[in-house]
């Protein structure tokens, strides 16, 4: 059976190859149904450009509150085993993700600083150095593993300067990340979910010492900005919020960032005249940067709660469903984006792609991702030619209803 043979009943949305390749069932959901209630899940599918840009604007009717709707992740979600492993941690609160107005105005505004554009300026220097420091370290072998020896500690150097952390730590801090990651990604095993449950509880006692420490000797970085923090100008946050603010930045601050750059280079590669266009006029760079994110929509899926009875794309929900805002869908609307599935990196619109989100939680950190982006590709291109995949590397990515996140894979180069 072809794939437009199908109904869209036929598809299911956590299906592994649907995950694994959701391009049509999000081209089918977008001409066919922009607002499309599943009938497998229940879920309330929201896919074209238009639909999702209205959820994203009434946070008033779709709440982010989705972590407490489903049972409060953290906290066990029914598994036993999971609620024992949790009791050793921190209570999960919400923050700046899961949190709705006047709350997410107040946590995001505590972390906003770390993001302005004089603070990502003044860290680009730091960003080269480390750059060019992976490249140094690769450089005589004539290949390198797109993730582990590239694209991810790039933003983690960064995030764990920015917190005040040390690198030593680094490895540590992947392995919390990938318990988050699993946890996030809502397809782990029993066995897995219960993995990822320890290393957030690590991840917990491991930052809430770091936390005690800036309490005691605060210093001019993330987490001690935190702890000078104060909530409507009274009460400090408590070590449950920042411990979840800390998570989001981490997770947030490297994850999607190290995909997004892995993701970029498989593009050039795939496209050879837009690499060689882009080599030719570095000026093209940052809007080949937007085309990259909008094509990889590094974060596919969001979810959202209704918070009453409203309607969106001429479909009426009651209160309480729960929304899956399909962002890898709206990036490919061809209503928005003509020839969606072309790389250009001279797209005039690329940059109106909803990849970062839209409205109050648009991603606190897209300038910061977006610089971290464009020091991985020049410092690369301006060392190695002729980028190709290494024989015998299959390119997957990891299961999860909401991240497309790259599995690692080596690349072969010449040096320039």
């Amino acid at each position: 059976m072809s794939p437009d043979s199908k109904a869209l009943s036929d598809f299911h949305p956590f299906d592994p190859a649907v995950i694994a390749n959701p391009f049509e069932f999000n081209r089918r959901l977008v001409a066919e149904a922009p607002v499309y209630r599943d009938p497998k899940t229940k879920l309330v599918l929201v896919s074209s450009y238009d639909c999702v840009m209205d959820v994203l604007r009434r946070h008033e009717d779709f709440s982010s509150r989705f972590a407490q709707a489903m049972g409060g992740g953290g906290a066990g979600g029914g598994n036993s085993e999971i609620a024992e492993v949790m009791k050793d941690g921190y209570p999960t609160v919400d923050t700046m993700l899961t949190a709705d107005p006047p709350e997410h105005k107040r946590f995001r505004g505590l972390v906003n600083k770390a993001f302005t554009p004089r603070r990502v300026a003044g860290i680009e220097s730091e960003m080269v150095k480390i750059s060019e420091a992976l490249v140094d370290a690769f450089a005589q072998q004539g290949r390198f593993k797109a993730l582990e020896d590239y694209g991810v500690p790039i933003p983690l150097n960064v995030i764990a300067d920015q917190l005040g952390v040390p690198r030593d730590d680094l490895p540590m801090f992947r392995r919390f990340t990938e318990g988050f990651v699993a946890q996030l990604g809502g397809l782990a095993s029993p066995e897995e979910q219960v993995e990822a449950a320890k290393l957030i509880v690590e991840y917990q006692h491991y930052f809430a010492e770091r936390l005690e420490e800036a309490r005691a000797n605060p210093r001019e970085d993330i987490i001690s900005d935190l702890v000078r923090a104060r909530i409507e100008g009274e009460r400090p946050l408590d070590t449950a919020e920042a411990l979840s603010i800390i998570q989001q930045l981490l997770v947030a601050g490297h994850e999607t960032t190290a995909s997004t750059i892995a993701a970029g280079l498989l593009f050039m590669i795939d496209h050879p005249d837009q690499q060689a266009r882009l080599r030719e006029d570095l000026s093209l760079l940052p809007n080949a940067i937007e085309e990259v994110i909008r094509l990889t929509s590094p974060t596919q899926n969001m979810w959202r709660v209704t918070t009453r009875e409203c309607e969106v794309g001429g479909v009426e929900l009651a209160k309480g469903e729960f929304v899956f805002v399909r962002y890898g869908a709206a990036n490919r609307d061809p209503a928005v984006f003509p020839d969606p599935d072309r790389f250009d990196i001279a797209r005039e619109n690329a940059p109106d792609h909803l990849a970062f989100g839209h409205g109050i939680h648009f991603c606190i950190g897209a300038m910061l991702a977006r610089k971290e982006l464009e020091v991985a590709y020049r410092t690369l291109f301006a060392r190695v030619e002729n980028l190709r995949v290494a024989p015998g590397q299959e390119i997957r990515h990891k299961p999860s209803m909401l991240l497309r996140a790259l599995d690692d894979f080596e690349l072969e180069f010449d040096l320039k």
